[in-house]
């Protein structure tokens, strides 16, 4: 037996059209509950299918070579830690901008940012905010942030990390070997 849930998003949103989901189920769907229910899984599978995707494109593990299962797992596991790093920054640049960056971002980092990338012309609209250093990170990815430019992907958001990784590395070798 299949069972078609029909939802529609309330209210008009800004810059977007309403949500208007069909889904079809071969699962019970009793009660106004259990439809909400199976709405709220299927909405976690885009966020696991987007979790894959950074794994896949961003992390690339598909093309590691390694000879055996046990260092495959490890490579894997700490892929993993990775991808969840880049979806949650992603998430986070979409919603609890106005919050402290030392949510997200070790000091170090913060220091880096702000060596790395100067705030624009104009004073940024959050000050010290999560906002501003997630503008700063994906900056470093490549991120324009041109007015018709869509908010920054998961992609962007991996070269930035990727390259705040690596230069945070060199900062640390660099003041070890010096001795500041």
């Amino acid at each position: 037996m299949l069972t078609i849930i029909h939802a529609q998003e309330r209210g008009t949103p800004n810059k977007r059209e309403k949500i208007d989901w069909k889904l079809i189920t071969n699962l019970p769907v009793r009660s106004r509950v259990e439809a909400i229910e199976k709405l709220e899984w299927y909405n976690m599978r885009w966020k696991i299918e987007t979790f894959h995707k950074i794994l896949k494109s961003s992390c690339k593990a598909e093309e590691s070579r390694l000879r055996t299962a046990e260092r495959l797992a490890r490579l894997l596991a700490v892929f993993c830690i990775l991808s969840w790093r880049v979806f949650w920054l992603t998430m986070m640049n979409r919603s609890l901008t106005a919050v402290s960056p030392t949510l997200v971002f070790t000091a170090l980092e913060i220091h880096l940012l702000d060596q790395l990338v100067r705030n624009k012309g104009t004073r940024q609209p959050h000050g010290k905010s999560l906002a501003t250093y997630l503008t700063k990170l994906v900056r470093l990815g490549g991120y324009l942030g041109r007015a018709g430019d869509s908010p920054p992907g998961n992609r962007v958001i991996w070269r930035g990390l990727s390259r705040l990784t690596d230069i945070e590395l060199g900062f640390t070798i660099g003041a070890e070997l010096v001795g500041n």
